[in-house]
């Protein structure tokens, strides 16, 4: 997962933008006193963070930018124990005003170790007032040989007296396709990569959702819905009532069984086209085959926005229950395998 993707290389294949942005700084010597790191969540902020405090304080930098991962303090730095290097997390909901005054004070001693003080704010829209405040007064007079890292997957939060004097650095979400490759880096497996890279684009929350008991279950719930789909109207309203509505229960829930029953007719469409090697359900390719012959690309096409307009008004609060039981009732109109 990105919580064990430490190294410039590894980020920079995630993250290149980033990772070269901060490579013209340190090869032009214009680092900036503070950074803003935003973006969603799992798109490895926080790595890019100690990543960018290696490049600052490593003894020996390849290339005039790149931590050489072996010197005392990229290994210190690796290993959460560099004194010159301070990470502030929320303290319950919110960071306080006293966890800032307490990094003020350290930071007005001399570094301990090295030329110069870094310290990271994870979730820094959680601060309260009395801290942004106090973040402000720090911020507005840097203290030299100090650089900050803010963190946040809510910029919009952020005062916009921080965000001035601070440089933005923009995390994108991860595409399909390094999703699944990083996934099958950390021991997925490769079919399952490409069903996960499809649900989410959060990299730790793939990796949690392929060992999840829950999830392993919905998929197989879902499945059992489309194959019952092609049967009479009555199996189809047993399975709703009897499988999915037991399993799917909180919003969430329901909206992440769409996403699973939405790819199967999206696989349907891909061998339509040609396009056999985008299907995510490979170990049911057989029984999408036989579907696909059945089908006609404008049937598939609009059980799909079927299936996008329910997730869309399920956001809308309607009831769940009635919504699914509509939704199968288009699925199942007019469609040609049924």
């Amino acid at each position: 997962m990105i919580g064990l993707l430490k190294t410039w290389d590894q980020l920079a294949e995630l993250q290149p933008t980033v990772l070269k942005m901060m490579q013209n700084s340190m090869l032009k010597d214009r680092v900036a006193h503070a950074y803003l790191l935003e973006g969603m969540r799992g798109t490895g902020k926080r790595e890019t963070g100690l990543v960018i405090a290696k490049m600052l304080l490593c003894e020996s930098p390849v290339a005039g930018y790149k931590p050489c991962e072996s010197c005392m303090n990229c290994r210190r730095i690796n290993n959460g124990n560099h004194p010159d290097v301070h990470i502030i997390e929320p303290d319950g909901l919110s960071i306080k005003k006293q966890q800032i005054k307490a990094l003020q004070e350290e930071f007005a001693k001399k570094a301990v170790e090295s030329s110069g003080k870094i310290y990271m704010i994870v979730d820094a829209d959680k601060m309260s007032v009395g801290a942004a405040n106090s973040l402000l007064k720090f911020l507005e007079e840097p203290t030299p040989q100090t650089v900050a890292l803010l963190l946040t997957e809510q910029l919009q939060q952020i005062l916009p007296t921080i965000l001035s004097r601070c440089q933005v650095l923009t995390f994108k979400p991860l595409s399909p396709e390094t999703m699944a490759k990083q996934l099958i880096e950390n021991d997925v497996d490769p079919d399952r990569a490409l069903l996960l890279a499809q649900i989410t684009n959060n990299l730790d929350e793939a990796i949690a959702l392929n060992v999840d008991e829950w999830f392993a279950q919905a998929q197989k719930i879902v499945l059992k819905l489309f194959k019952v789909l092609k049967k009479n109207r009555l199996e189809a309203m047993v399975q709703l009532q009897d499988g999915w509505n037991q399993h799917f229960k909180e919003k969430e829930q329901i909206d992440r069984g769409l996403d699973l029953l939405l790819l199967f007719f999206q696989d349907l469409l891909y061998i339509q086209l040609g396009f056999r090697e985008k299907v995510v359900y490979k170990k049911e390719i057989g029984l999408l085959e036989q579907y696909a012959l059945k089908a006609s690309s404008r049937q598939l096409t609009e059980q799909m926005a079927a299936i996008l307009d329910a997730k869309k008004r399920l956001n809308a609060n309607m009831n769940p229950q009635l919504l699914l039981e509509e939704l199968v009732l288009k699925l199942q109109e007019g469609s040609s395998f049924v």
